[in-house]
């Protein structure tokens, strides 16, 4: 871009500040909306409308043979003809031809001749890049380079891209600042990383009143994360104020108190002084209160801590350009446009510091492209390996910037007349998409600086949970702000649907039963206790492996007689078998034993496993179980654990026979098979369908019946189907002799007929 000449610039004349004035509101307000604007408070810098053309200036290719220049000259530009598109731009400029809006083809051919991938270079190898926030801090004003303490990634907003300020834990598992959340556009309902429905977790105060006005249920209010809120203040008391600070300085500005708000920024810079953000929002302040060298000078520090940050460039783009350096205003809304292509008011401001088109020849084509491309590579690169390792930067600063929309009234009349009328500012349209960031680079280049946590404050303890007692685990965080085991609070809320701590209702929780881990805490549990991690775990997979046990303290539901090979649906509403049967799925085994209820041992000495098919949960908390019979177990010893029984068994099957006693047997199956079959089919119908509803059909003889270890499953079927007590249904799940069973299924069925005649 150097061969480019400075010279007259081809824009609208426009008066900058004029988005920011007191002195005038009449006139003002034909051109911006200075009434409140709640929902898009934090959308960035509050720059001004598009502004229409003044009279007087030149027309826009009014001439037939200058639309066909115009378009000749696109054409050219689109397929990287610089050197002639050049030309004739240039034609139509010396026609007073020309304005800025017709630039825009020729800016995004600029703009895509920046690669986005050549700026991701490995980081150098003595560290330079490690030190470089560091430095810009040092240059900021801080004492030493080791006040710039850097602040674990993990504890930065994913909205703001600042620390983390009153964090909220969503049901989605991640974690943002409150400030961030409430001022969320209605339209952004959405997780800014796993684009999770937050339709029913986050609300303003105001549209929470507002909904209580109509007459409508209001959501629940956004709760803090009470464990993280506490270890972030004790670990980072520094950042962690100056988050507040900047969130009250915002306040301010949006209230026009502008020399007050940049009080607490100064107050924030000075605790945190390795905060891009706060040198992004401090810039955009100093430029309202027109002291262009200091809003340029925090841009630059910003752009330097932050170098694929879109507003900082865009605000140290208008800050150059207020102070009358063109070209390198130009090389940043360039840049600007390489970094979010969509924008509509970077392609346009960068449209407007185009010079007039000098004459180009190939070489100072090849020169200007280089230059251009140069530039902005090194640009990126000069401060590679400090940016956010975050996929999603569409928003960037803009949900926490000083600036907004309302506090486009707040500059004042001397704003009027400048040096350079045309270098207008513009407010970010909240409905202009940004581009989503690239790709993180490979682990092994850009390498963020060195993690300094102040361990020696870090406590153990801090992060345990209130109801074991122990290191958390799989932790989840409840709407009410409290942090739990994953399995701690299954276990109370199979008691209460209420939380444990505060007795805030959770009854949402338990119908929905989705509960998401808590990214942020497990990460910083990870890396900042990984042995107490570890031990934890240890402990954890012990006891999943014990509950995995089929032989050992094998889960009891006592309630009823099963059978293998039978169906056995179950409705599930004790806390204790709640309990019970999500551990059976937890572990794997998807198998519990049931055992028919005994007056003096507790429950019966024989039983059968069955295994989960399908759970259907309410909203309650209670379940239906769809279960099936599996094989037949002996009780050796009794037990319990949690609230149901347990026992440890051991399982029979049935005892084979061969040569005559094998035939006889045969005989004797197909016998009782026709016997069973027969007095089935003489039910009435409508008992028959119930049966059939509940039970299914009765299975087919097996060609082997002593193929199964269980025997036929004919022989179960009916013994669940006939009419008798259960006590008298115990000694068949018992005998080891499908002799014996056959044939006392046939006396069985032989006393029914008789009753029935």
């Amino acid at each position: 871009m150097d061969s480019f000449q400075a010279g007259q610039m081809l824009s609208l004349p426009a008066e900058l500040g004029s988005n920011l004035e007191l002195a005038e509101p009449a006139a003002s307000a034909a051109r911006v909306d200075t009434g409140p604007h709640p929902e898009a408070a934090t959308e960035g810098p509050a720059l001004l409308p598009t502004q229409e053309p003044e009279q007087g200036q030149p027309p826009r290719a009014s001439t037939p043979e200058c639309k066909v220049l115009l378009t000749q000259a696109d054409a050219l530009a689109s397929g990287g003809r610089l050197r002639e598109a050049l030309e004739v731009y240039r034609q139509l400029s010396e026609r007073q031809q020309l304005v800025a809006e017709q630039l825009e083809q020729l800016v995004r051919c600029l703009a895509e001749n920046v690669p986005q991938g050549e700026a991701r270079a490995p980081a150098p190898p003595d560290g330079s890049n490690a030190a470089s926030c560091a430095v810009a801090a040092e240059e900021a004003g801080a004492a030493t380079a080791a006040e710039a303490t850097e602040v674990w990634d993990g504890f930065k907003c994913r909205k703001c891209h600042g620390f983390l300020s009153d964090p909220v834990s969503l049901s989605c598992g991640h974690t943002f600042c409150k400030l961030c959340l409430e001022r969320g556009r209605a339209a952004d309902r959405r997780c800014a990383l796993c684009g999770v429905k937050l339709s029913a977790l986050m609300v303003a105060t105001g549209r929470a009143r507002g909904a209580r006005r109509a007459g409508q249920q209001a959501p629940p209010p956004l709760r803090v994360n009470v464990v993280l809120s506490g270890l972030l203040g004790k670990l980072f008391p520094g950042p962690a104020r100056a988050s507040q600070l900047r969130h009250e300085g915002n306040r301010l500005y949006r209230e026009r108190q502008v020399e007050a708000a940049l009080l607490k920024y100064n107050e924030a810079v000075r605790l945190a002084p390795n905060d891009h953000l706060l040198y992004s929002n401090r810039s955009q302040i100093y430029f309202t209160l027109e002291s262009h060298e200091d809003a340029l000078h925090d841009a630059e520090i910003a752009c330097k801590l932050r170098p694929m940050g879109f507003k900082a460039h865009f605000r140290k783009a208008q800050a150059l350009a207020t102070l009358g350096k063109v070209e390198e205003a130009l090389r940043e809304f360039l840049y600007c446009v390489s970094l979010d292509g969509k924008n509509k008011k970077a392609r346009s401001e960068a449209q407007r510091e185009n010079p007039e088109l000098p004459h180009c020849s190939s070489q100072e084509e090849a020169a200007a492209k280089g230059d251009c491309r140069g530039q902005v590579n090194r640009a990126k690169v000069k401060e590679y390996g400090q940016e956010d390792n975050m996929r999603d930067q569409g928003d960037e600063e803009e949900k926490g910037d000083a600036a907004s929309p309302e506090a486009a009234s707040i500059k004042t009349g001397k704003c009027q007349e400048k040096k350079r009328k045309h270098c207008q500012t513009e407010p970010q349209d909240p409905e202009v998409p940004h581009k989503a960031s690239k790709p993180d680079p490979p682990a092994d280049q850009g390498a963020k600086p060195a993690l300094s946590v102040p361990l020696a404050s870090f406590d153990a303890s801090d992060l345990e949970c209130s109801l074991c007692m122990r290191l958390f685990y799989e932790p989840v965080t409840t709407p009410c702000g409290h942090t739990f085991c994953l399995k701690c609070l299954e276990r109370c809320l199979d008691h209460n649907a209420k939380c444990p701590l505060c007795k805030d209702g959770l009854s949402q929780c338990l119908a929905s039963r989705k509960y998401s881990k808590n990214v942020i805490m497990e990460e910083l549990i990870a890396k900042f206790l990984p042995e107490e991690l570890k031990e934890r775990r240890r402990l954890y997979e012990e006891e999943m492996e014990e509950l995995s046990n089929l032989n050992k303290n094998v889960p009891i539901f006592v309630c009823t007689m099963a059978y293998p090979t039978v169906p056995c649906p179950l409705h599930i509403f004790e806390p204790c078998y709640r309990l019970m049967i999500r551990r059976c799925i937890e572990t794997g085994t998807r198998q519990f034993g049931m055992c028919l209820g005994d007056p003096v041992k507790g429950f019966a000495e024989y039983g059968c496993i069955l295994e989960i098919r399908n759970v259907q949960f309410f909203a309650d908390g209670r379940s239906v179980v769809d279960s099936i019979g599996k094989r037949r177990f002996k009780v050796l010893h009794q037990g319990q654990r949690d609230g149901y029984n347990t026992a440890d068994i051991e399982y029979i099957e049935d005892q084979k026979v061969q040569g005559e006693d094998c035939a006889e047997l045969m005989g004797l199956h197909n016998c009782v098979y026709e016997q069973a079959a027969s007095w089935f089919h003489s039910l009435k119908s409508s008992l028959k369908s119930r049966i059939l509803n509940h039970f299914g059909p009765m299975p087919e003889k097996d060609a082997d019946p002593q193929m199964n270890p269980n025997g036929p499953a004919w022989c179960w079927w009916t013994l669940a189907v006939l009419p008798l007590e259960s006590r008298a249904q115990l000694p068949f799940l018992a005998m080891k002799s499908l002799k014996d069973r056959l044939n006392g299924i046939r006396r069985v069925l032989a006393f029914i007929s008789r009753n029935q005649n």
